[in-house]
């Protein structure tokens, strides 16, 4: 669970949340037990299904020829097997029962525990003499159009820079800032959001974000509804300024992750793009089959021991929560001024299906190949160019890698209507014992302070 701190005794309104959510985690552990218990023969059916479904995936991603077509059958047939024993048992209304319950438990436990903050706890940031914001048109299927900013801009007094193919971002950035901007802004992706930050930084101005490409984890993690473009404007005349690391891979800054092993490999290739599945089902073999080579990613673990290779390994912009690999994770911080660093080693079947069943869990730290630590500084060696993906950026680095945080290096101008909350600091997971510590305070009426 994240960190949530409650300071205030917690209202009736609270304590009627922290019941509901205890109430419905009991019934809901109660009902899907009972059930287990007089249909355990479909219980059985579905581990020995998925179990199925799981190596047979492996086999499929892993080998080429007839071993691969056989694979995929296989996997097929034993997901067909397990559709027909859920619908002939009617097993998928008691599955919909036990799910609904949990989703009331989370919603209620989501509400008990979410922090009581200040109405007025940072002051108004005084409006820039020259605000800029640069933009990518074409970023995100084309949002900055889609939402006119340029207008946007005009309207607000905002001085628009465009890029235009063949343009240098980082040049355009530094440009507006020796012309004397004293607020820069990105409406893009986070790969151009950390070229715009890093000019932002080493300049001292305040930097905003508009988020304005596919993902922008960036902006989801400093708590901004990426649904609302627009509305991100409004830091340039109603802002509240923070403070955020920045971290760097040998002098490159990047806002997210940069992530090495497989995935790195793969989006390196140039067909990647434009046949993304086709690309990854050629490649996988020679990544991951018994005739693969290792990745040769050379690094010291937190014990002491060389780490030799890794599928995955992860180096991020302050850690991730990562109880599962799909999704990548959220920060609930950006303040920490560490690097979160997370890899994980899949070798065999046996490996894959042990870290689907913990993926289910959202356990996959509990992985006997997986490790997570924070550190201010970390290096990896090689024995040749390290392909990297930095911020969704396909780049190749000669060795060694240096990764170093940079604390509160850089000044985010947020709007200030927003949540400036992280969803990982407002996740929680009610089956974790601190939680339900947390909730059974909250239910007597005590204050629950810091809890993790």
């Amino acid at each position: 669970m994240s960190s949530v701190i409650i300071d205030a005794k917690p209202s009736r309104l609270r304590r009627l949340a922290a019941a509901v959510a205890l109430a419905a985690l009991v019934a809901a552990l109660l009902y899907l037990a009972i059930s287990a218990i007089f249909h355990w023969y479909v219980l059985l059916a579905s581990v020995i299904s998925l179990g199925v479904v799981v190596v047979a995936a492996w086999y499929t991603l892993s080998r080429r020829g007839m071993t691969r077509v056989v694979a995929a059958v296989v996997a097929a047939v034993a997901l067909i097997a397990l559709a027909v024993v859920l619908i002939a048992t009617e097993s998928l209304s008691v599955l919909a029962v036990g799910v609904g319950l949990a989703a009331i438990s989370i919603g209620a436990a989501s509400y008990a525990l979410s922090p009581v903050r200040a109405a007025n706890e940072a002051g108004h940031a005084a409006r820039a003499q020259h605000p800029v914001l640069l933009m990518n048109l074409k970023s995100g299927g084309g949002k900055a159009e889609r939402f006119r900013l340029v207008e946007l801009c005009r309207q607000r007094g905002v001085e628009p820079i465009v890029l235009h193919p063949g343009d240098d971002l980082r040049q355009l950035a530094e440009d507006a800032a020796a012309r004397g901007a004293d607020l820069l802004g990105m409406a893009g992706g986070d790969g151009s959001q950390a070229l715009v930050a890093s000019v932002a930084s080493r300049h001292g101005i305040p930097f905003v974000v508009v988020p304005a490409g596919t993902r922008n984890h960036f902006a989801l993690d400093l708590g901004l509804d990426r649904a609302d473009v627009a509305g991100s404007l409004n830091a340039y005349d109603d802002g509240i300024d923070i403070e955020v690391d920045l971290a760097e891979v040998n002098g490159r800054v990047f806002v997210n992750n940069a992530s090495m092993g497989v995935y790195a490999k793969i989006v390196q290739s140039e067909d990647y793009r434009d046949a993304k599945m086709l690309t990854v089902a050629a490649m996988l073999p020679d990544l991951l089959g018994p005739a693969a080579q290792p990745i040769d990613l050379r690094f010291t673990l937190p014990s002491g021991e060389e780490a030799v290779s890794a599928q995955l390994l992860l180096v991020s912009n302050n850690p991730y929560q990562l109880a599962r690999l799909r999704g990548g994770g959220t920060r609930e911080r950006l303040d920490t001024g560490a690097l979160g660093v997370a890899y994980v080693r899949v070798e065999t079947a046996a490996d894959a299906e042990r870290l689907a069943a913990l993926e289910v869990q959202g356990q996959v730290k509990r992985f006997a190949a997986w490790s997570e630590w924070t550190t201010p500084e970390f290096e990896v060696r090689s024995s040749g160019p390290v392909e990297i993906g930095v911020d969704g950026e396909a780049l190749s680095f000669e060795p060694p890698l240096r990764f170093v945080i940079q604390p509160r290096a850089l000044t985010v101008r947020l709007p200030r209507m927003s949540s400036r909350r992280s969803p990982a600091a407002r996740a929680v997971r009610v089956i974790a014992k601190p939680t339900i510590v947390a909730l059974w305070r909250t239910l007597l009426g005590r204050p629950v302070g810091a809890i993790r």
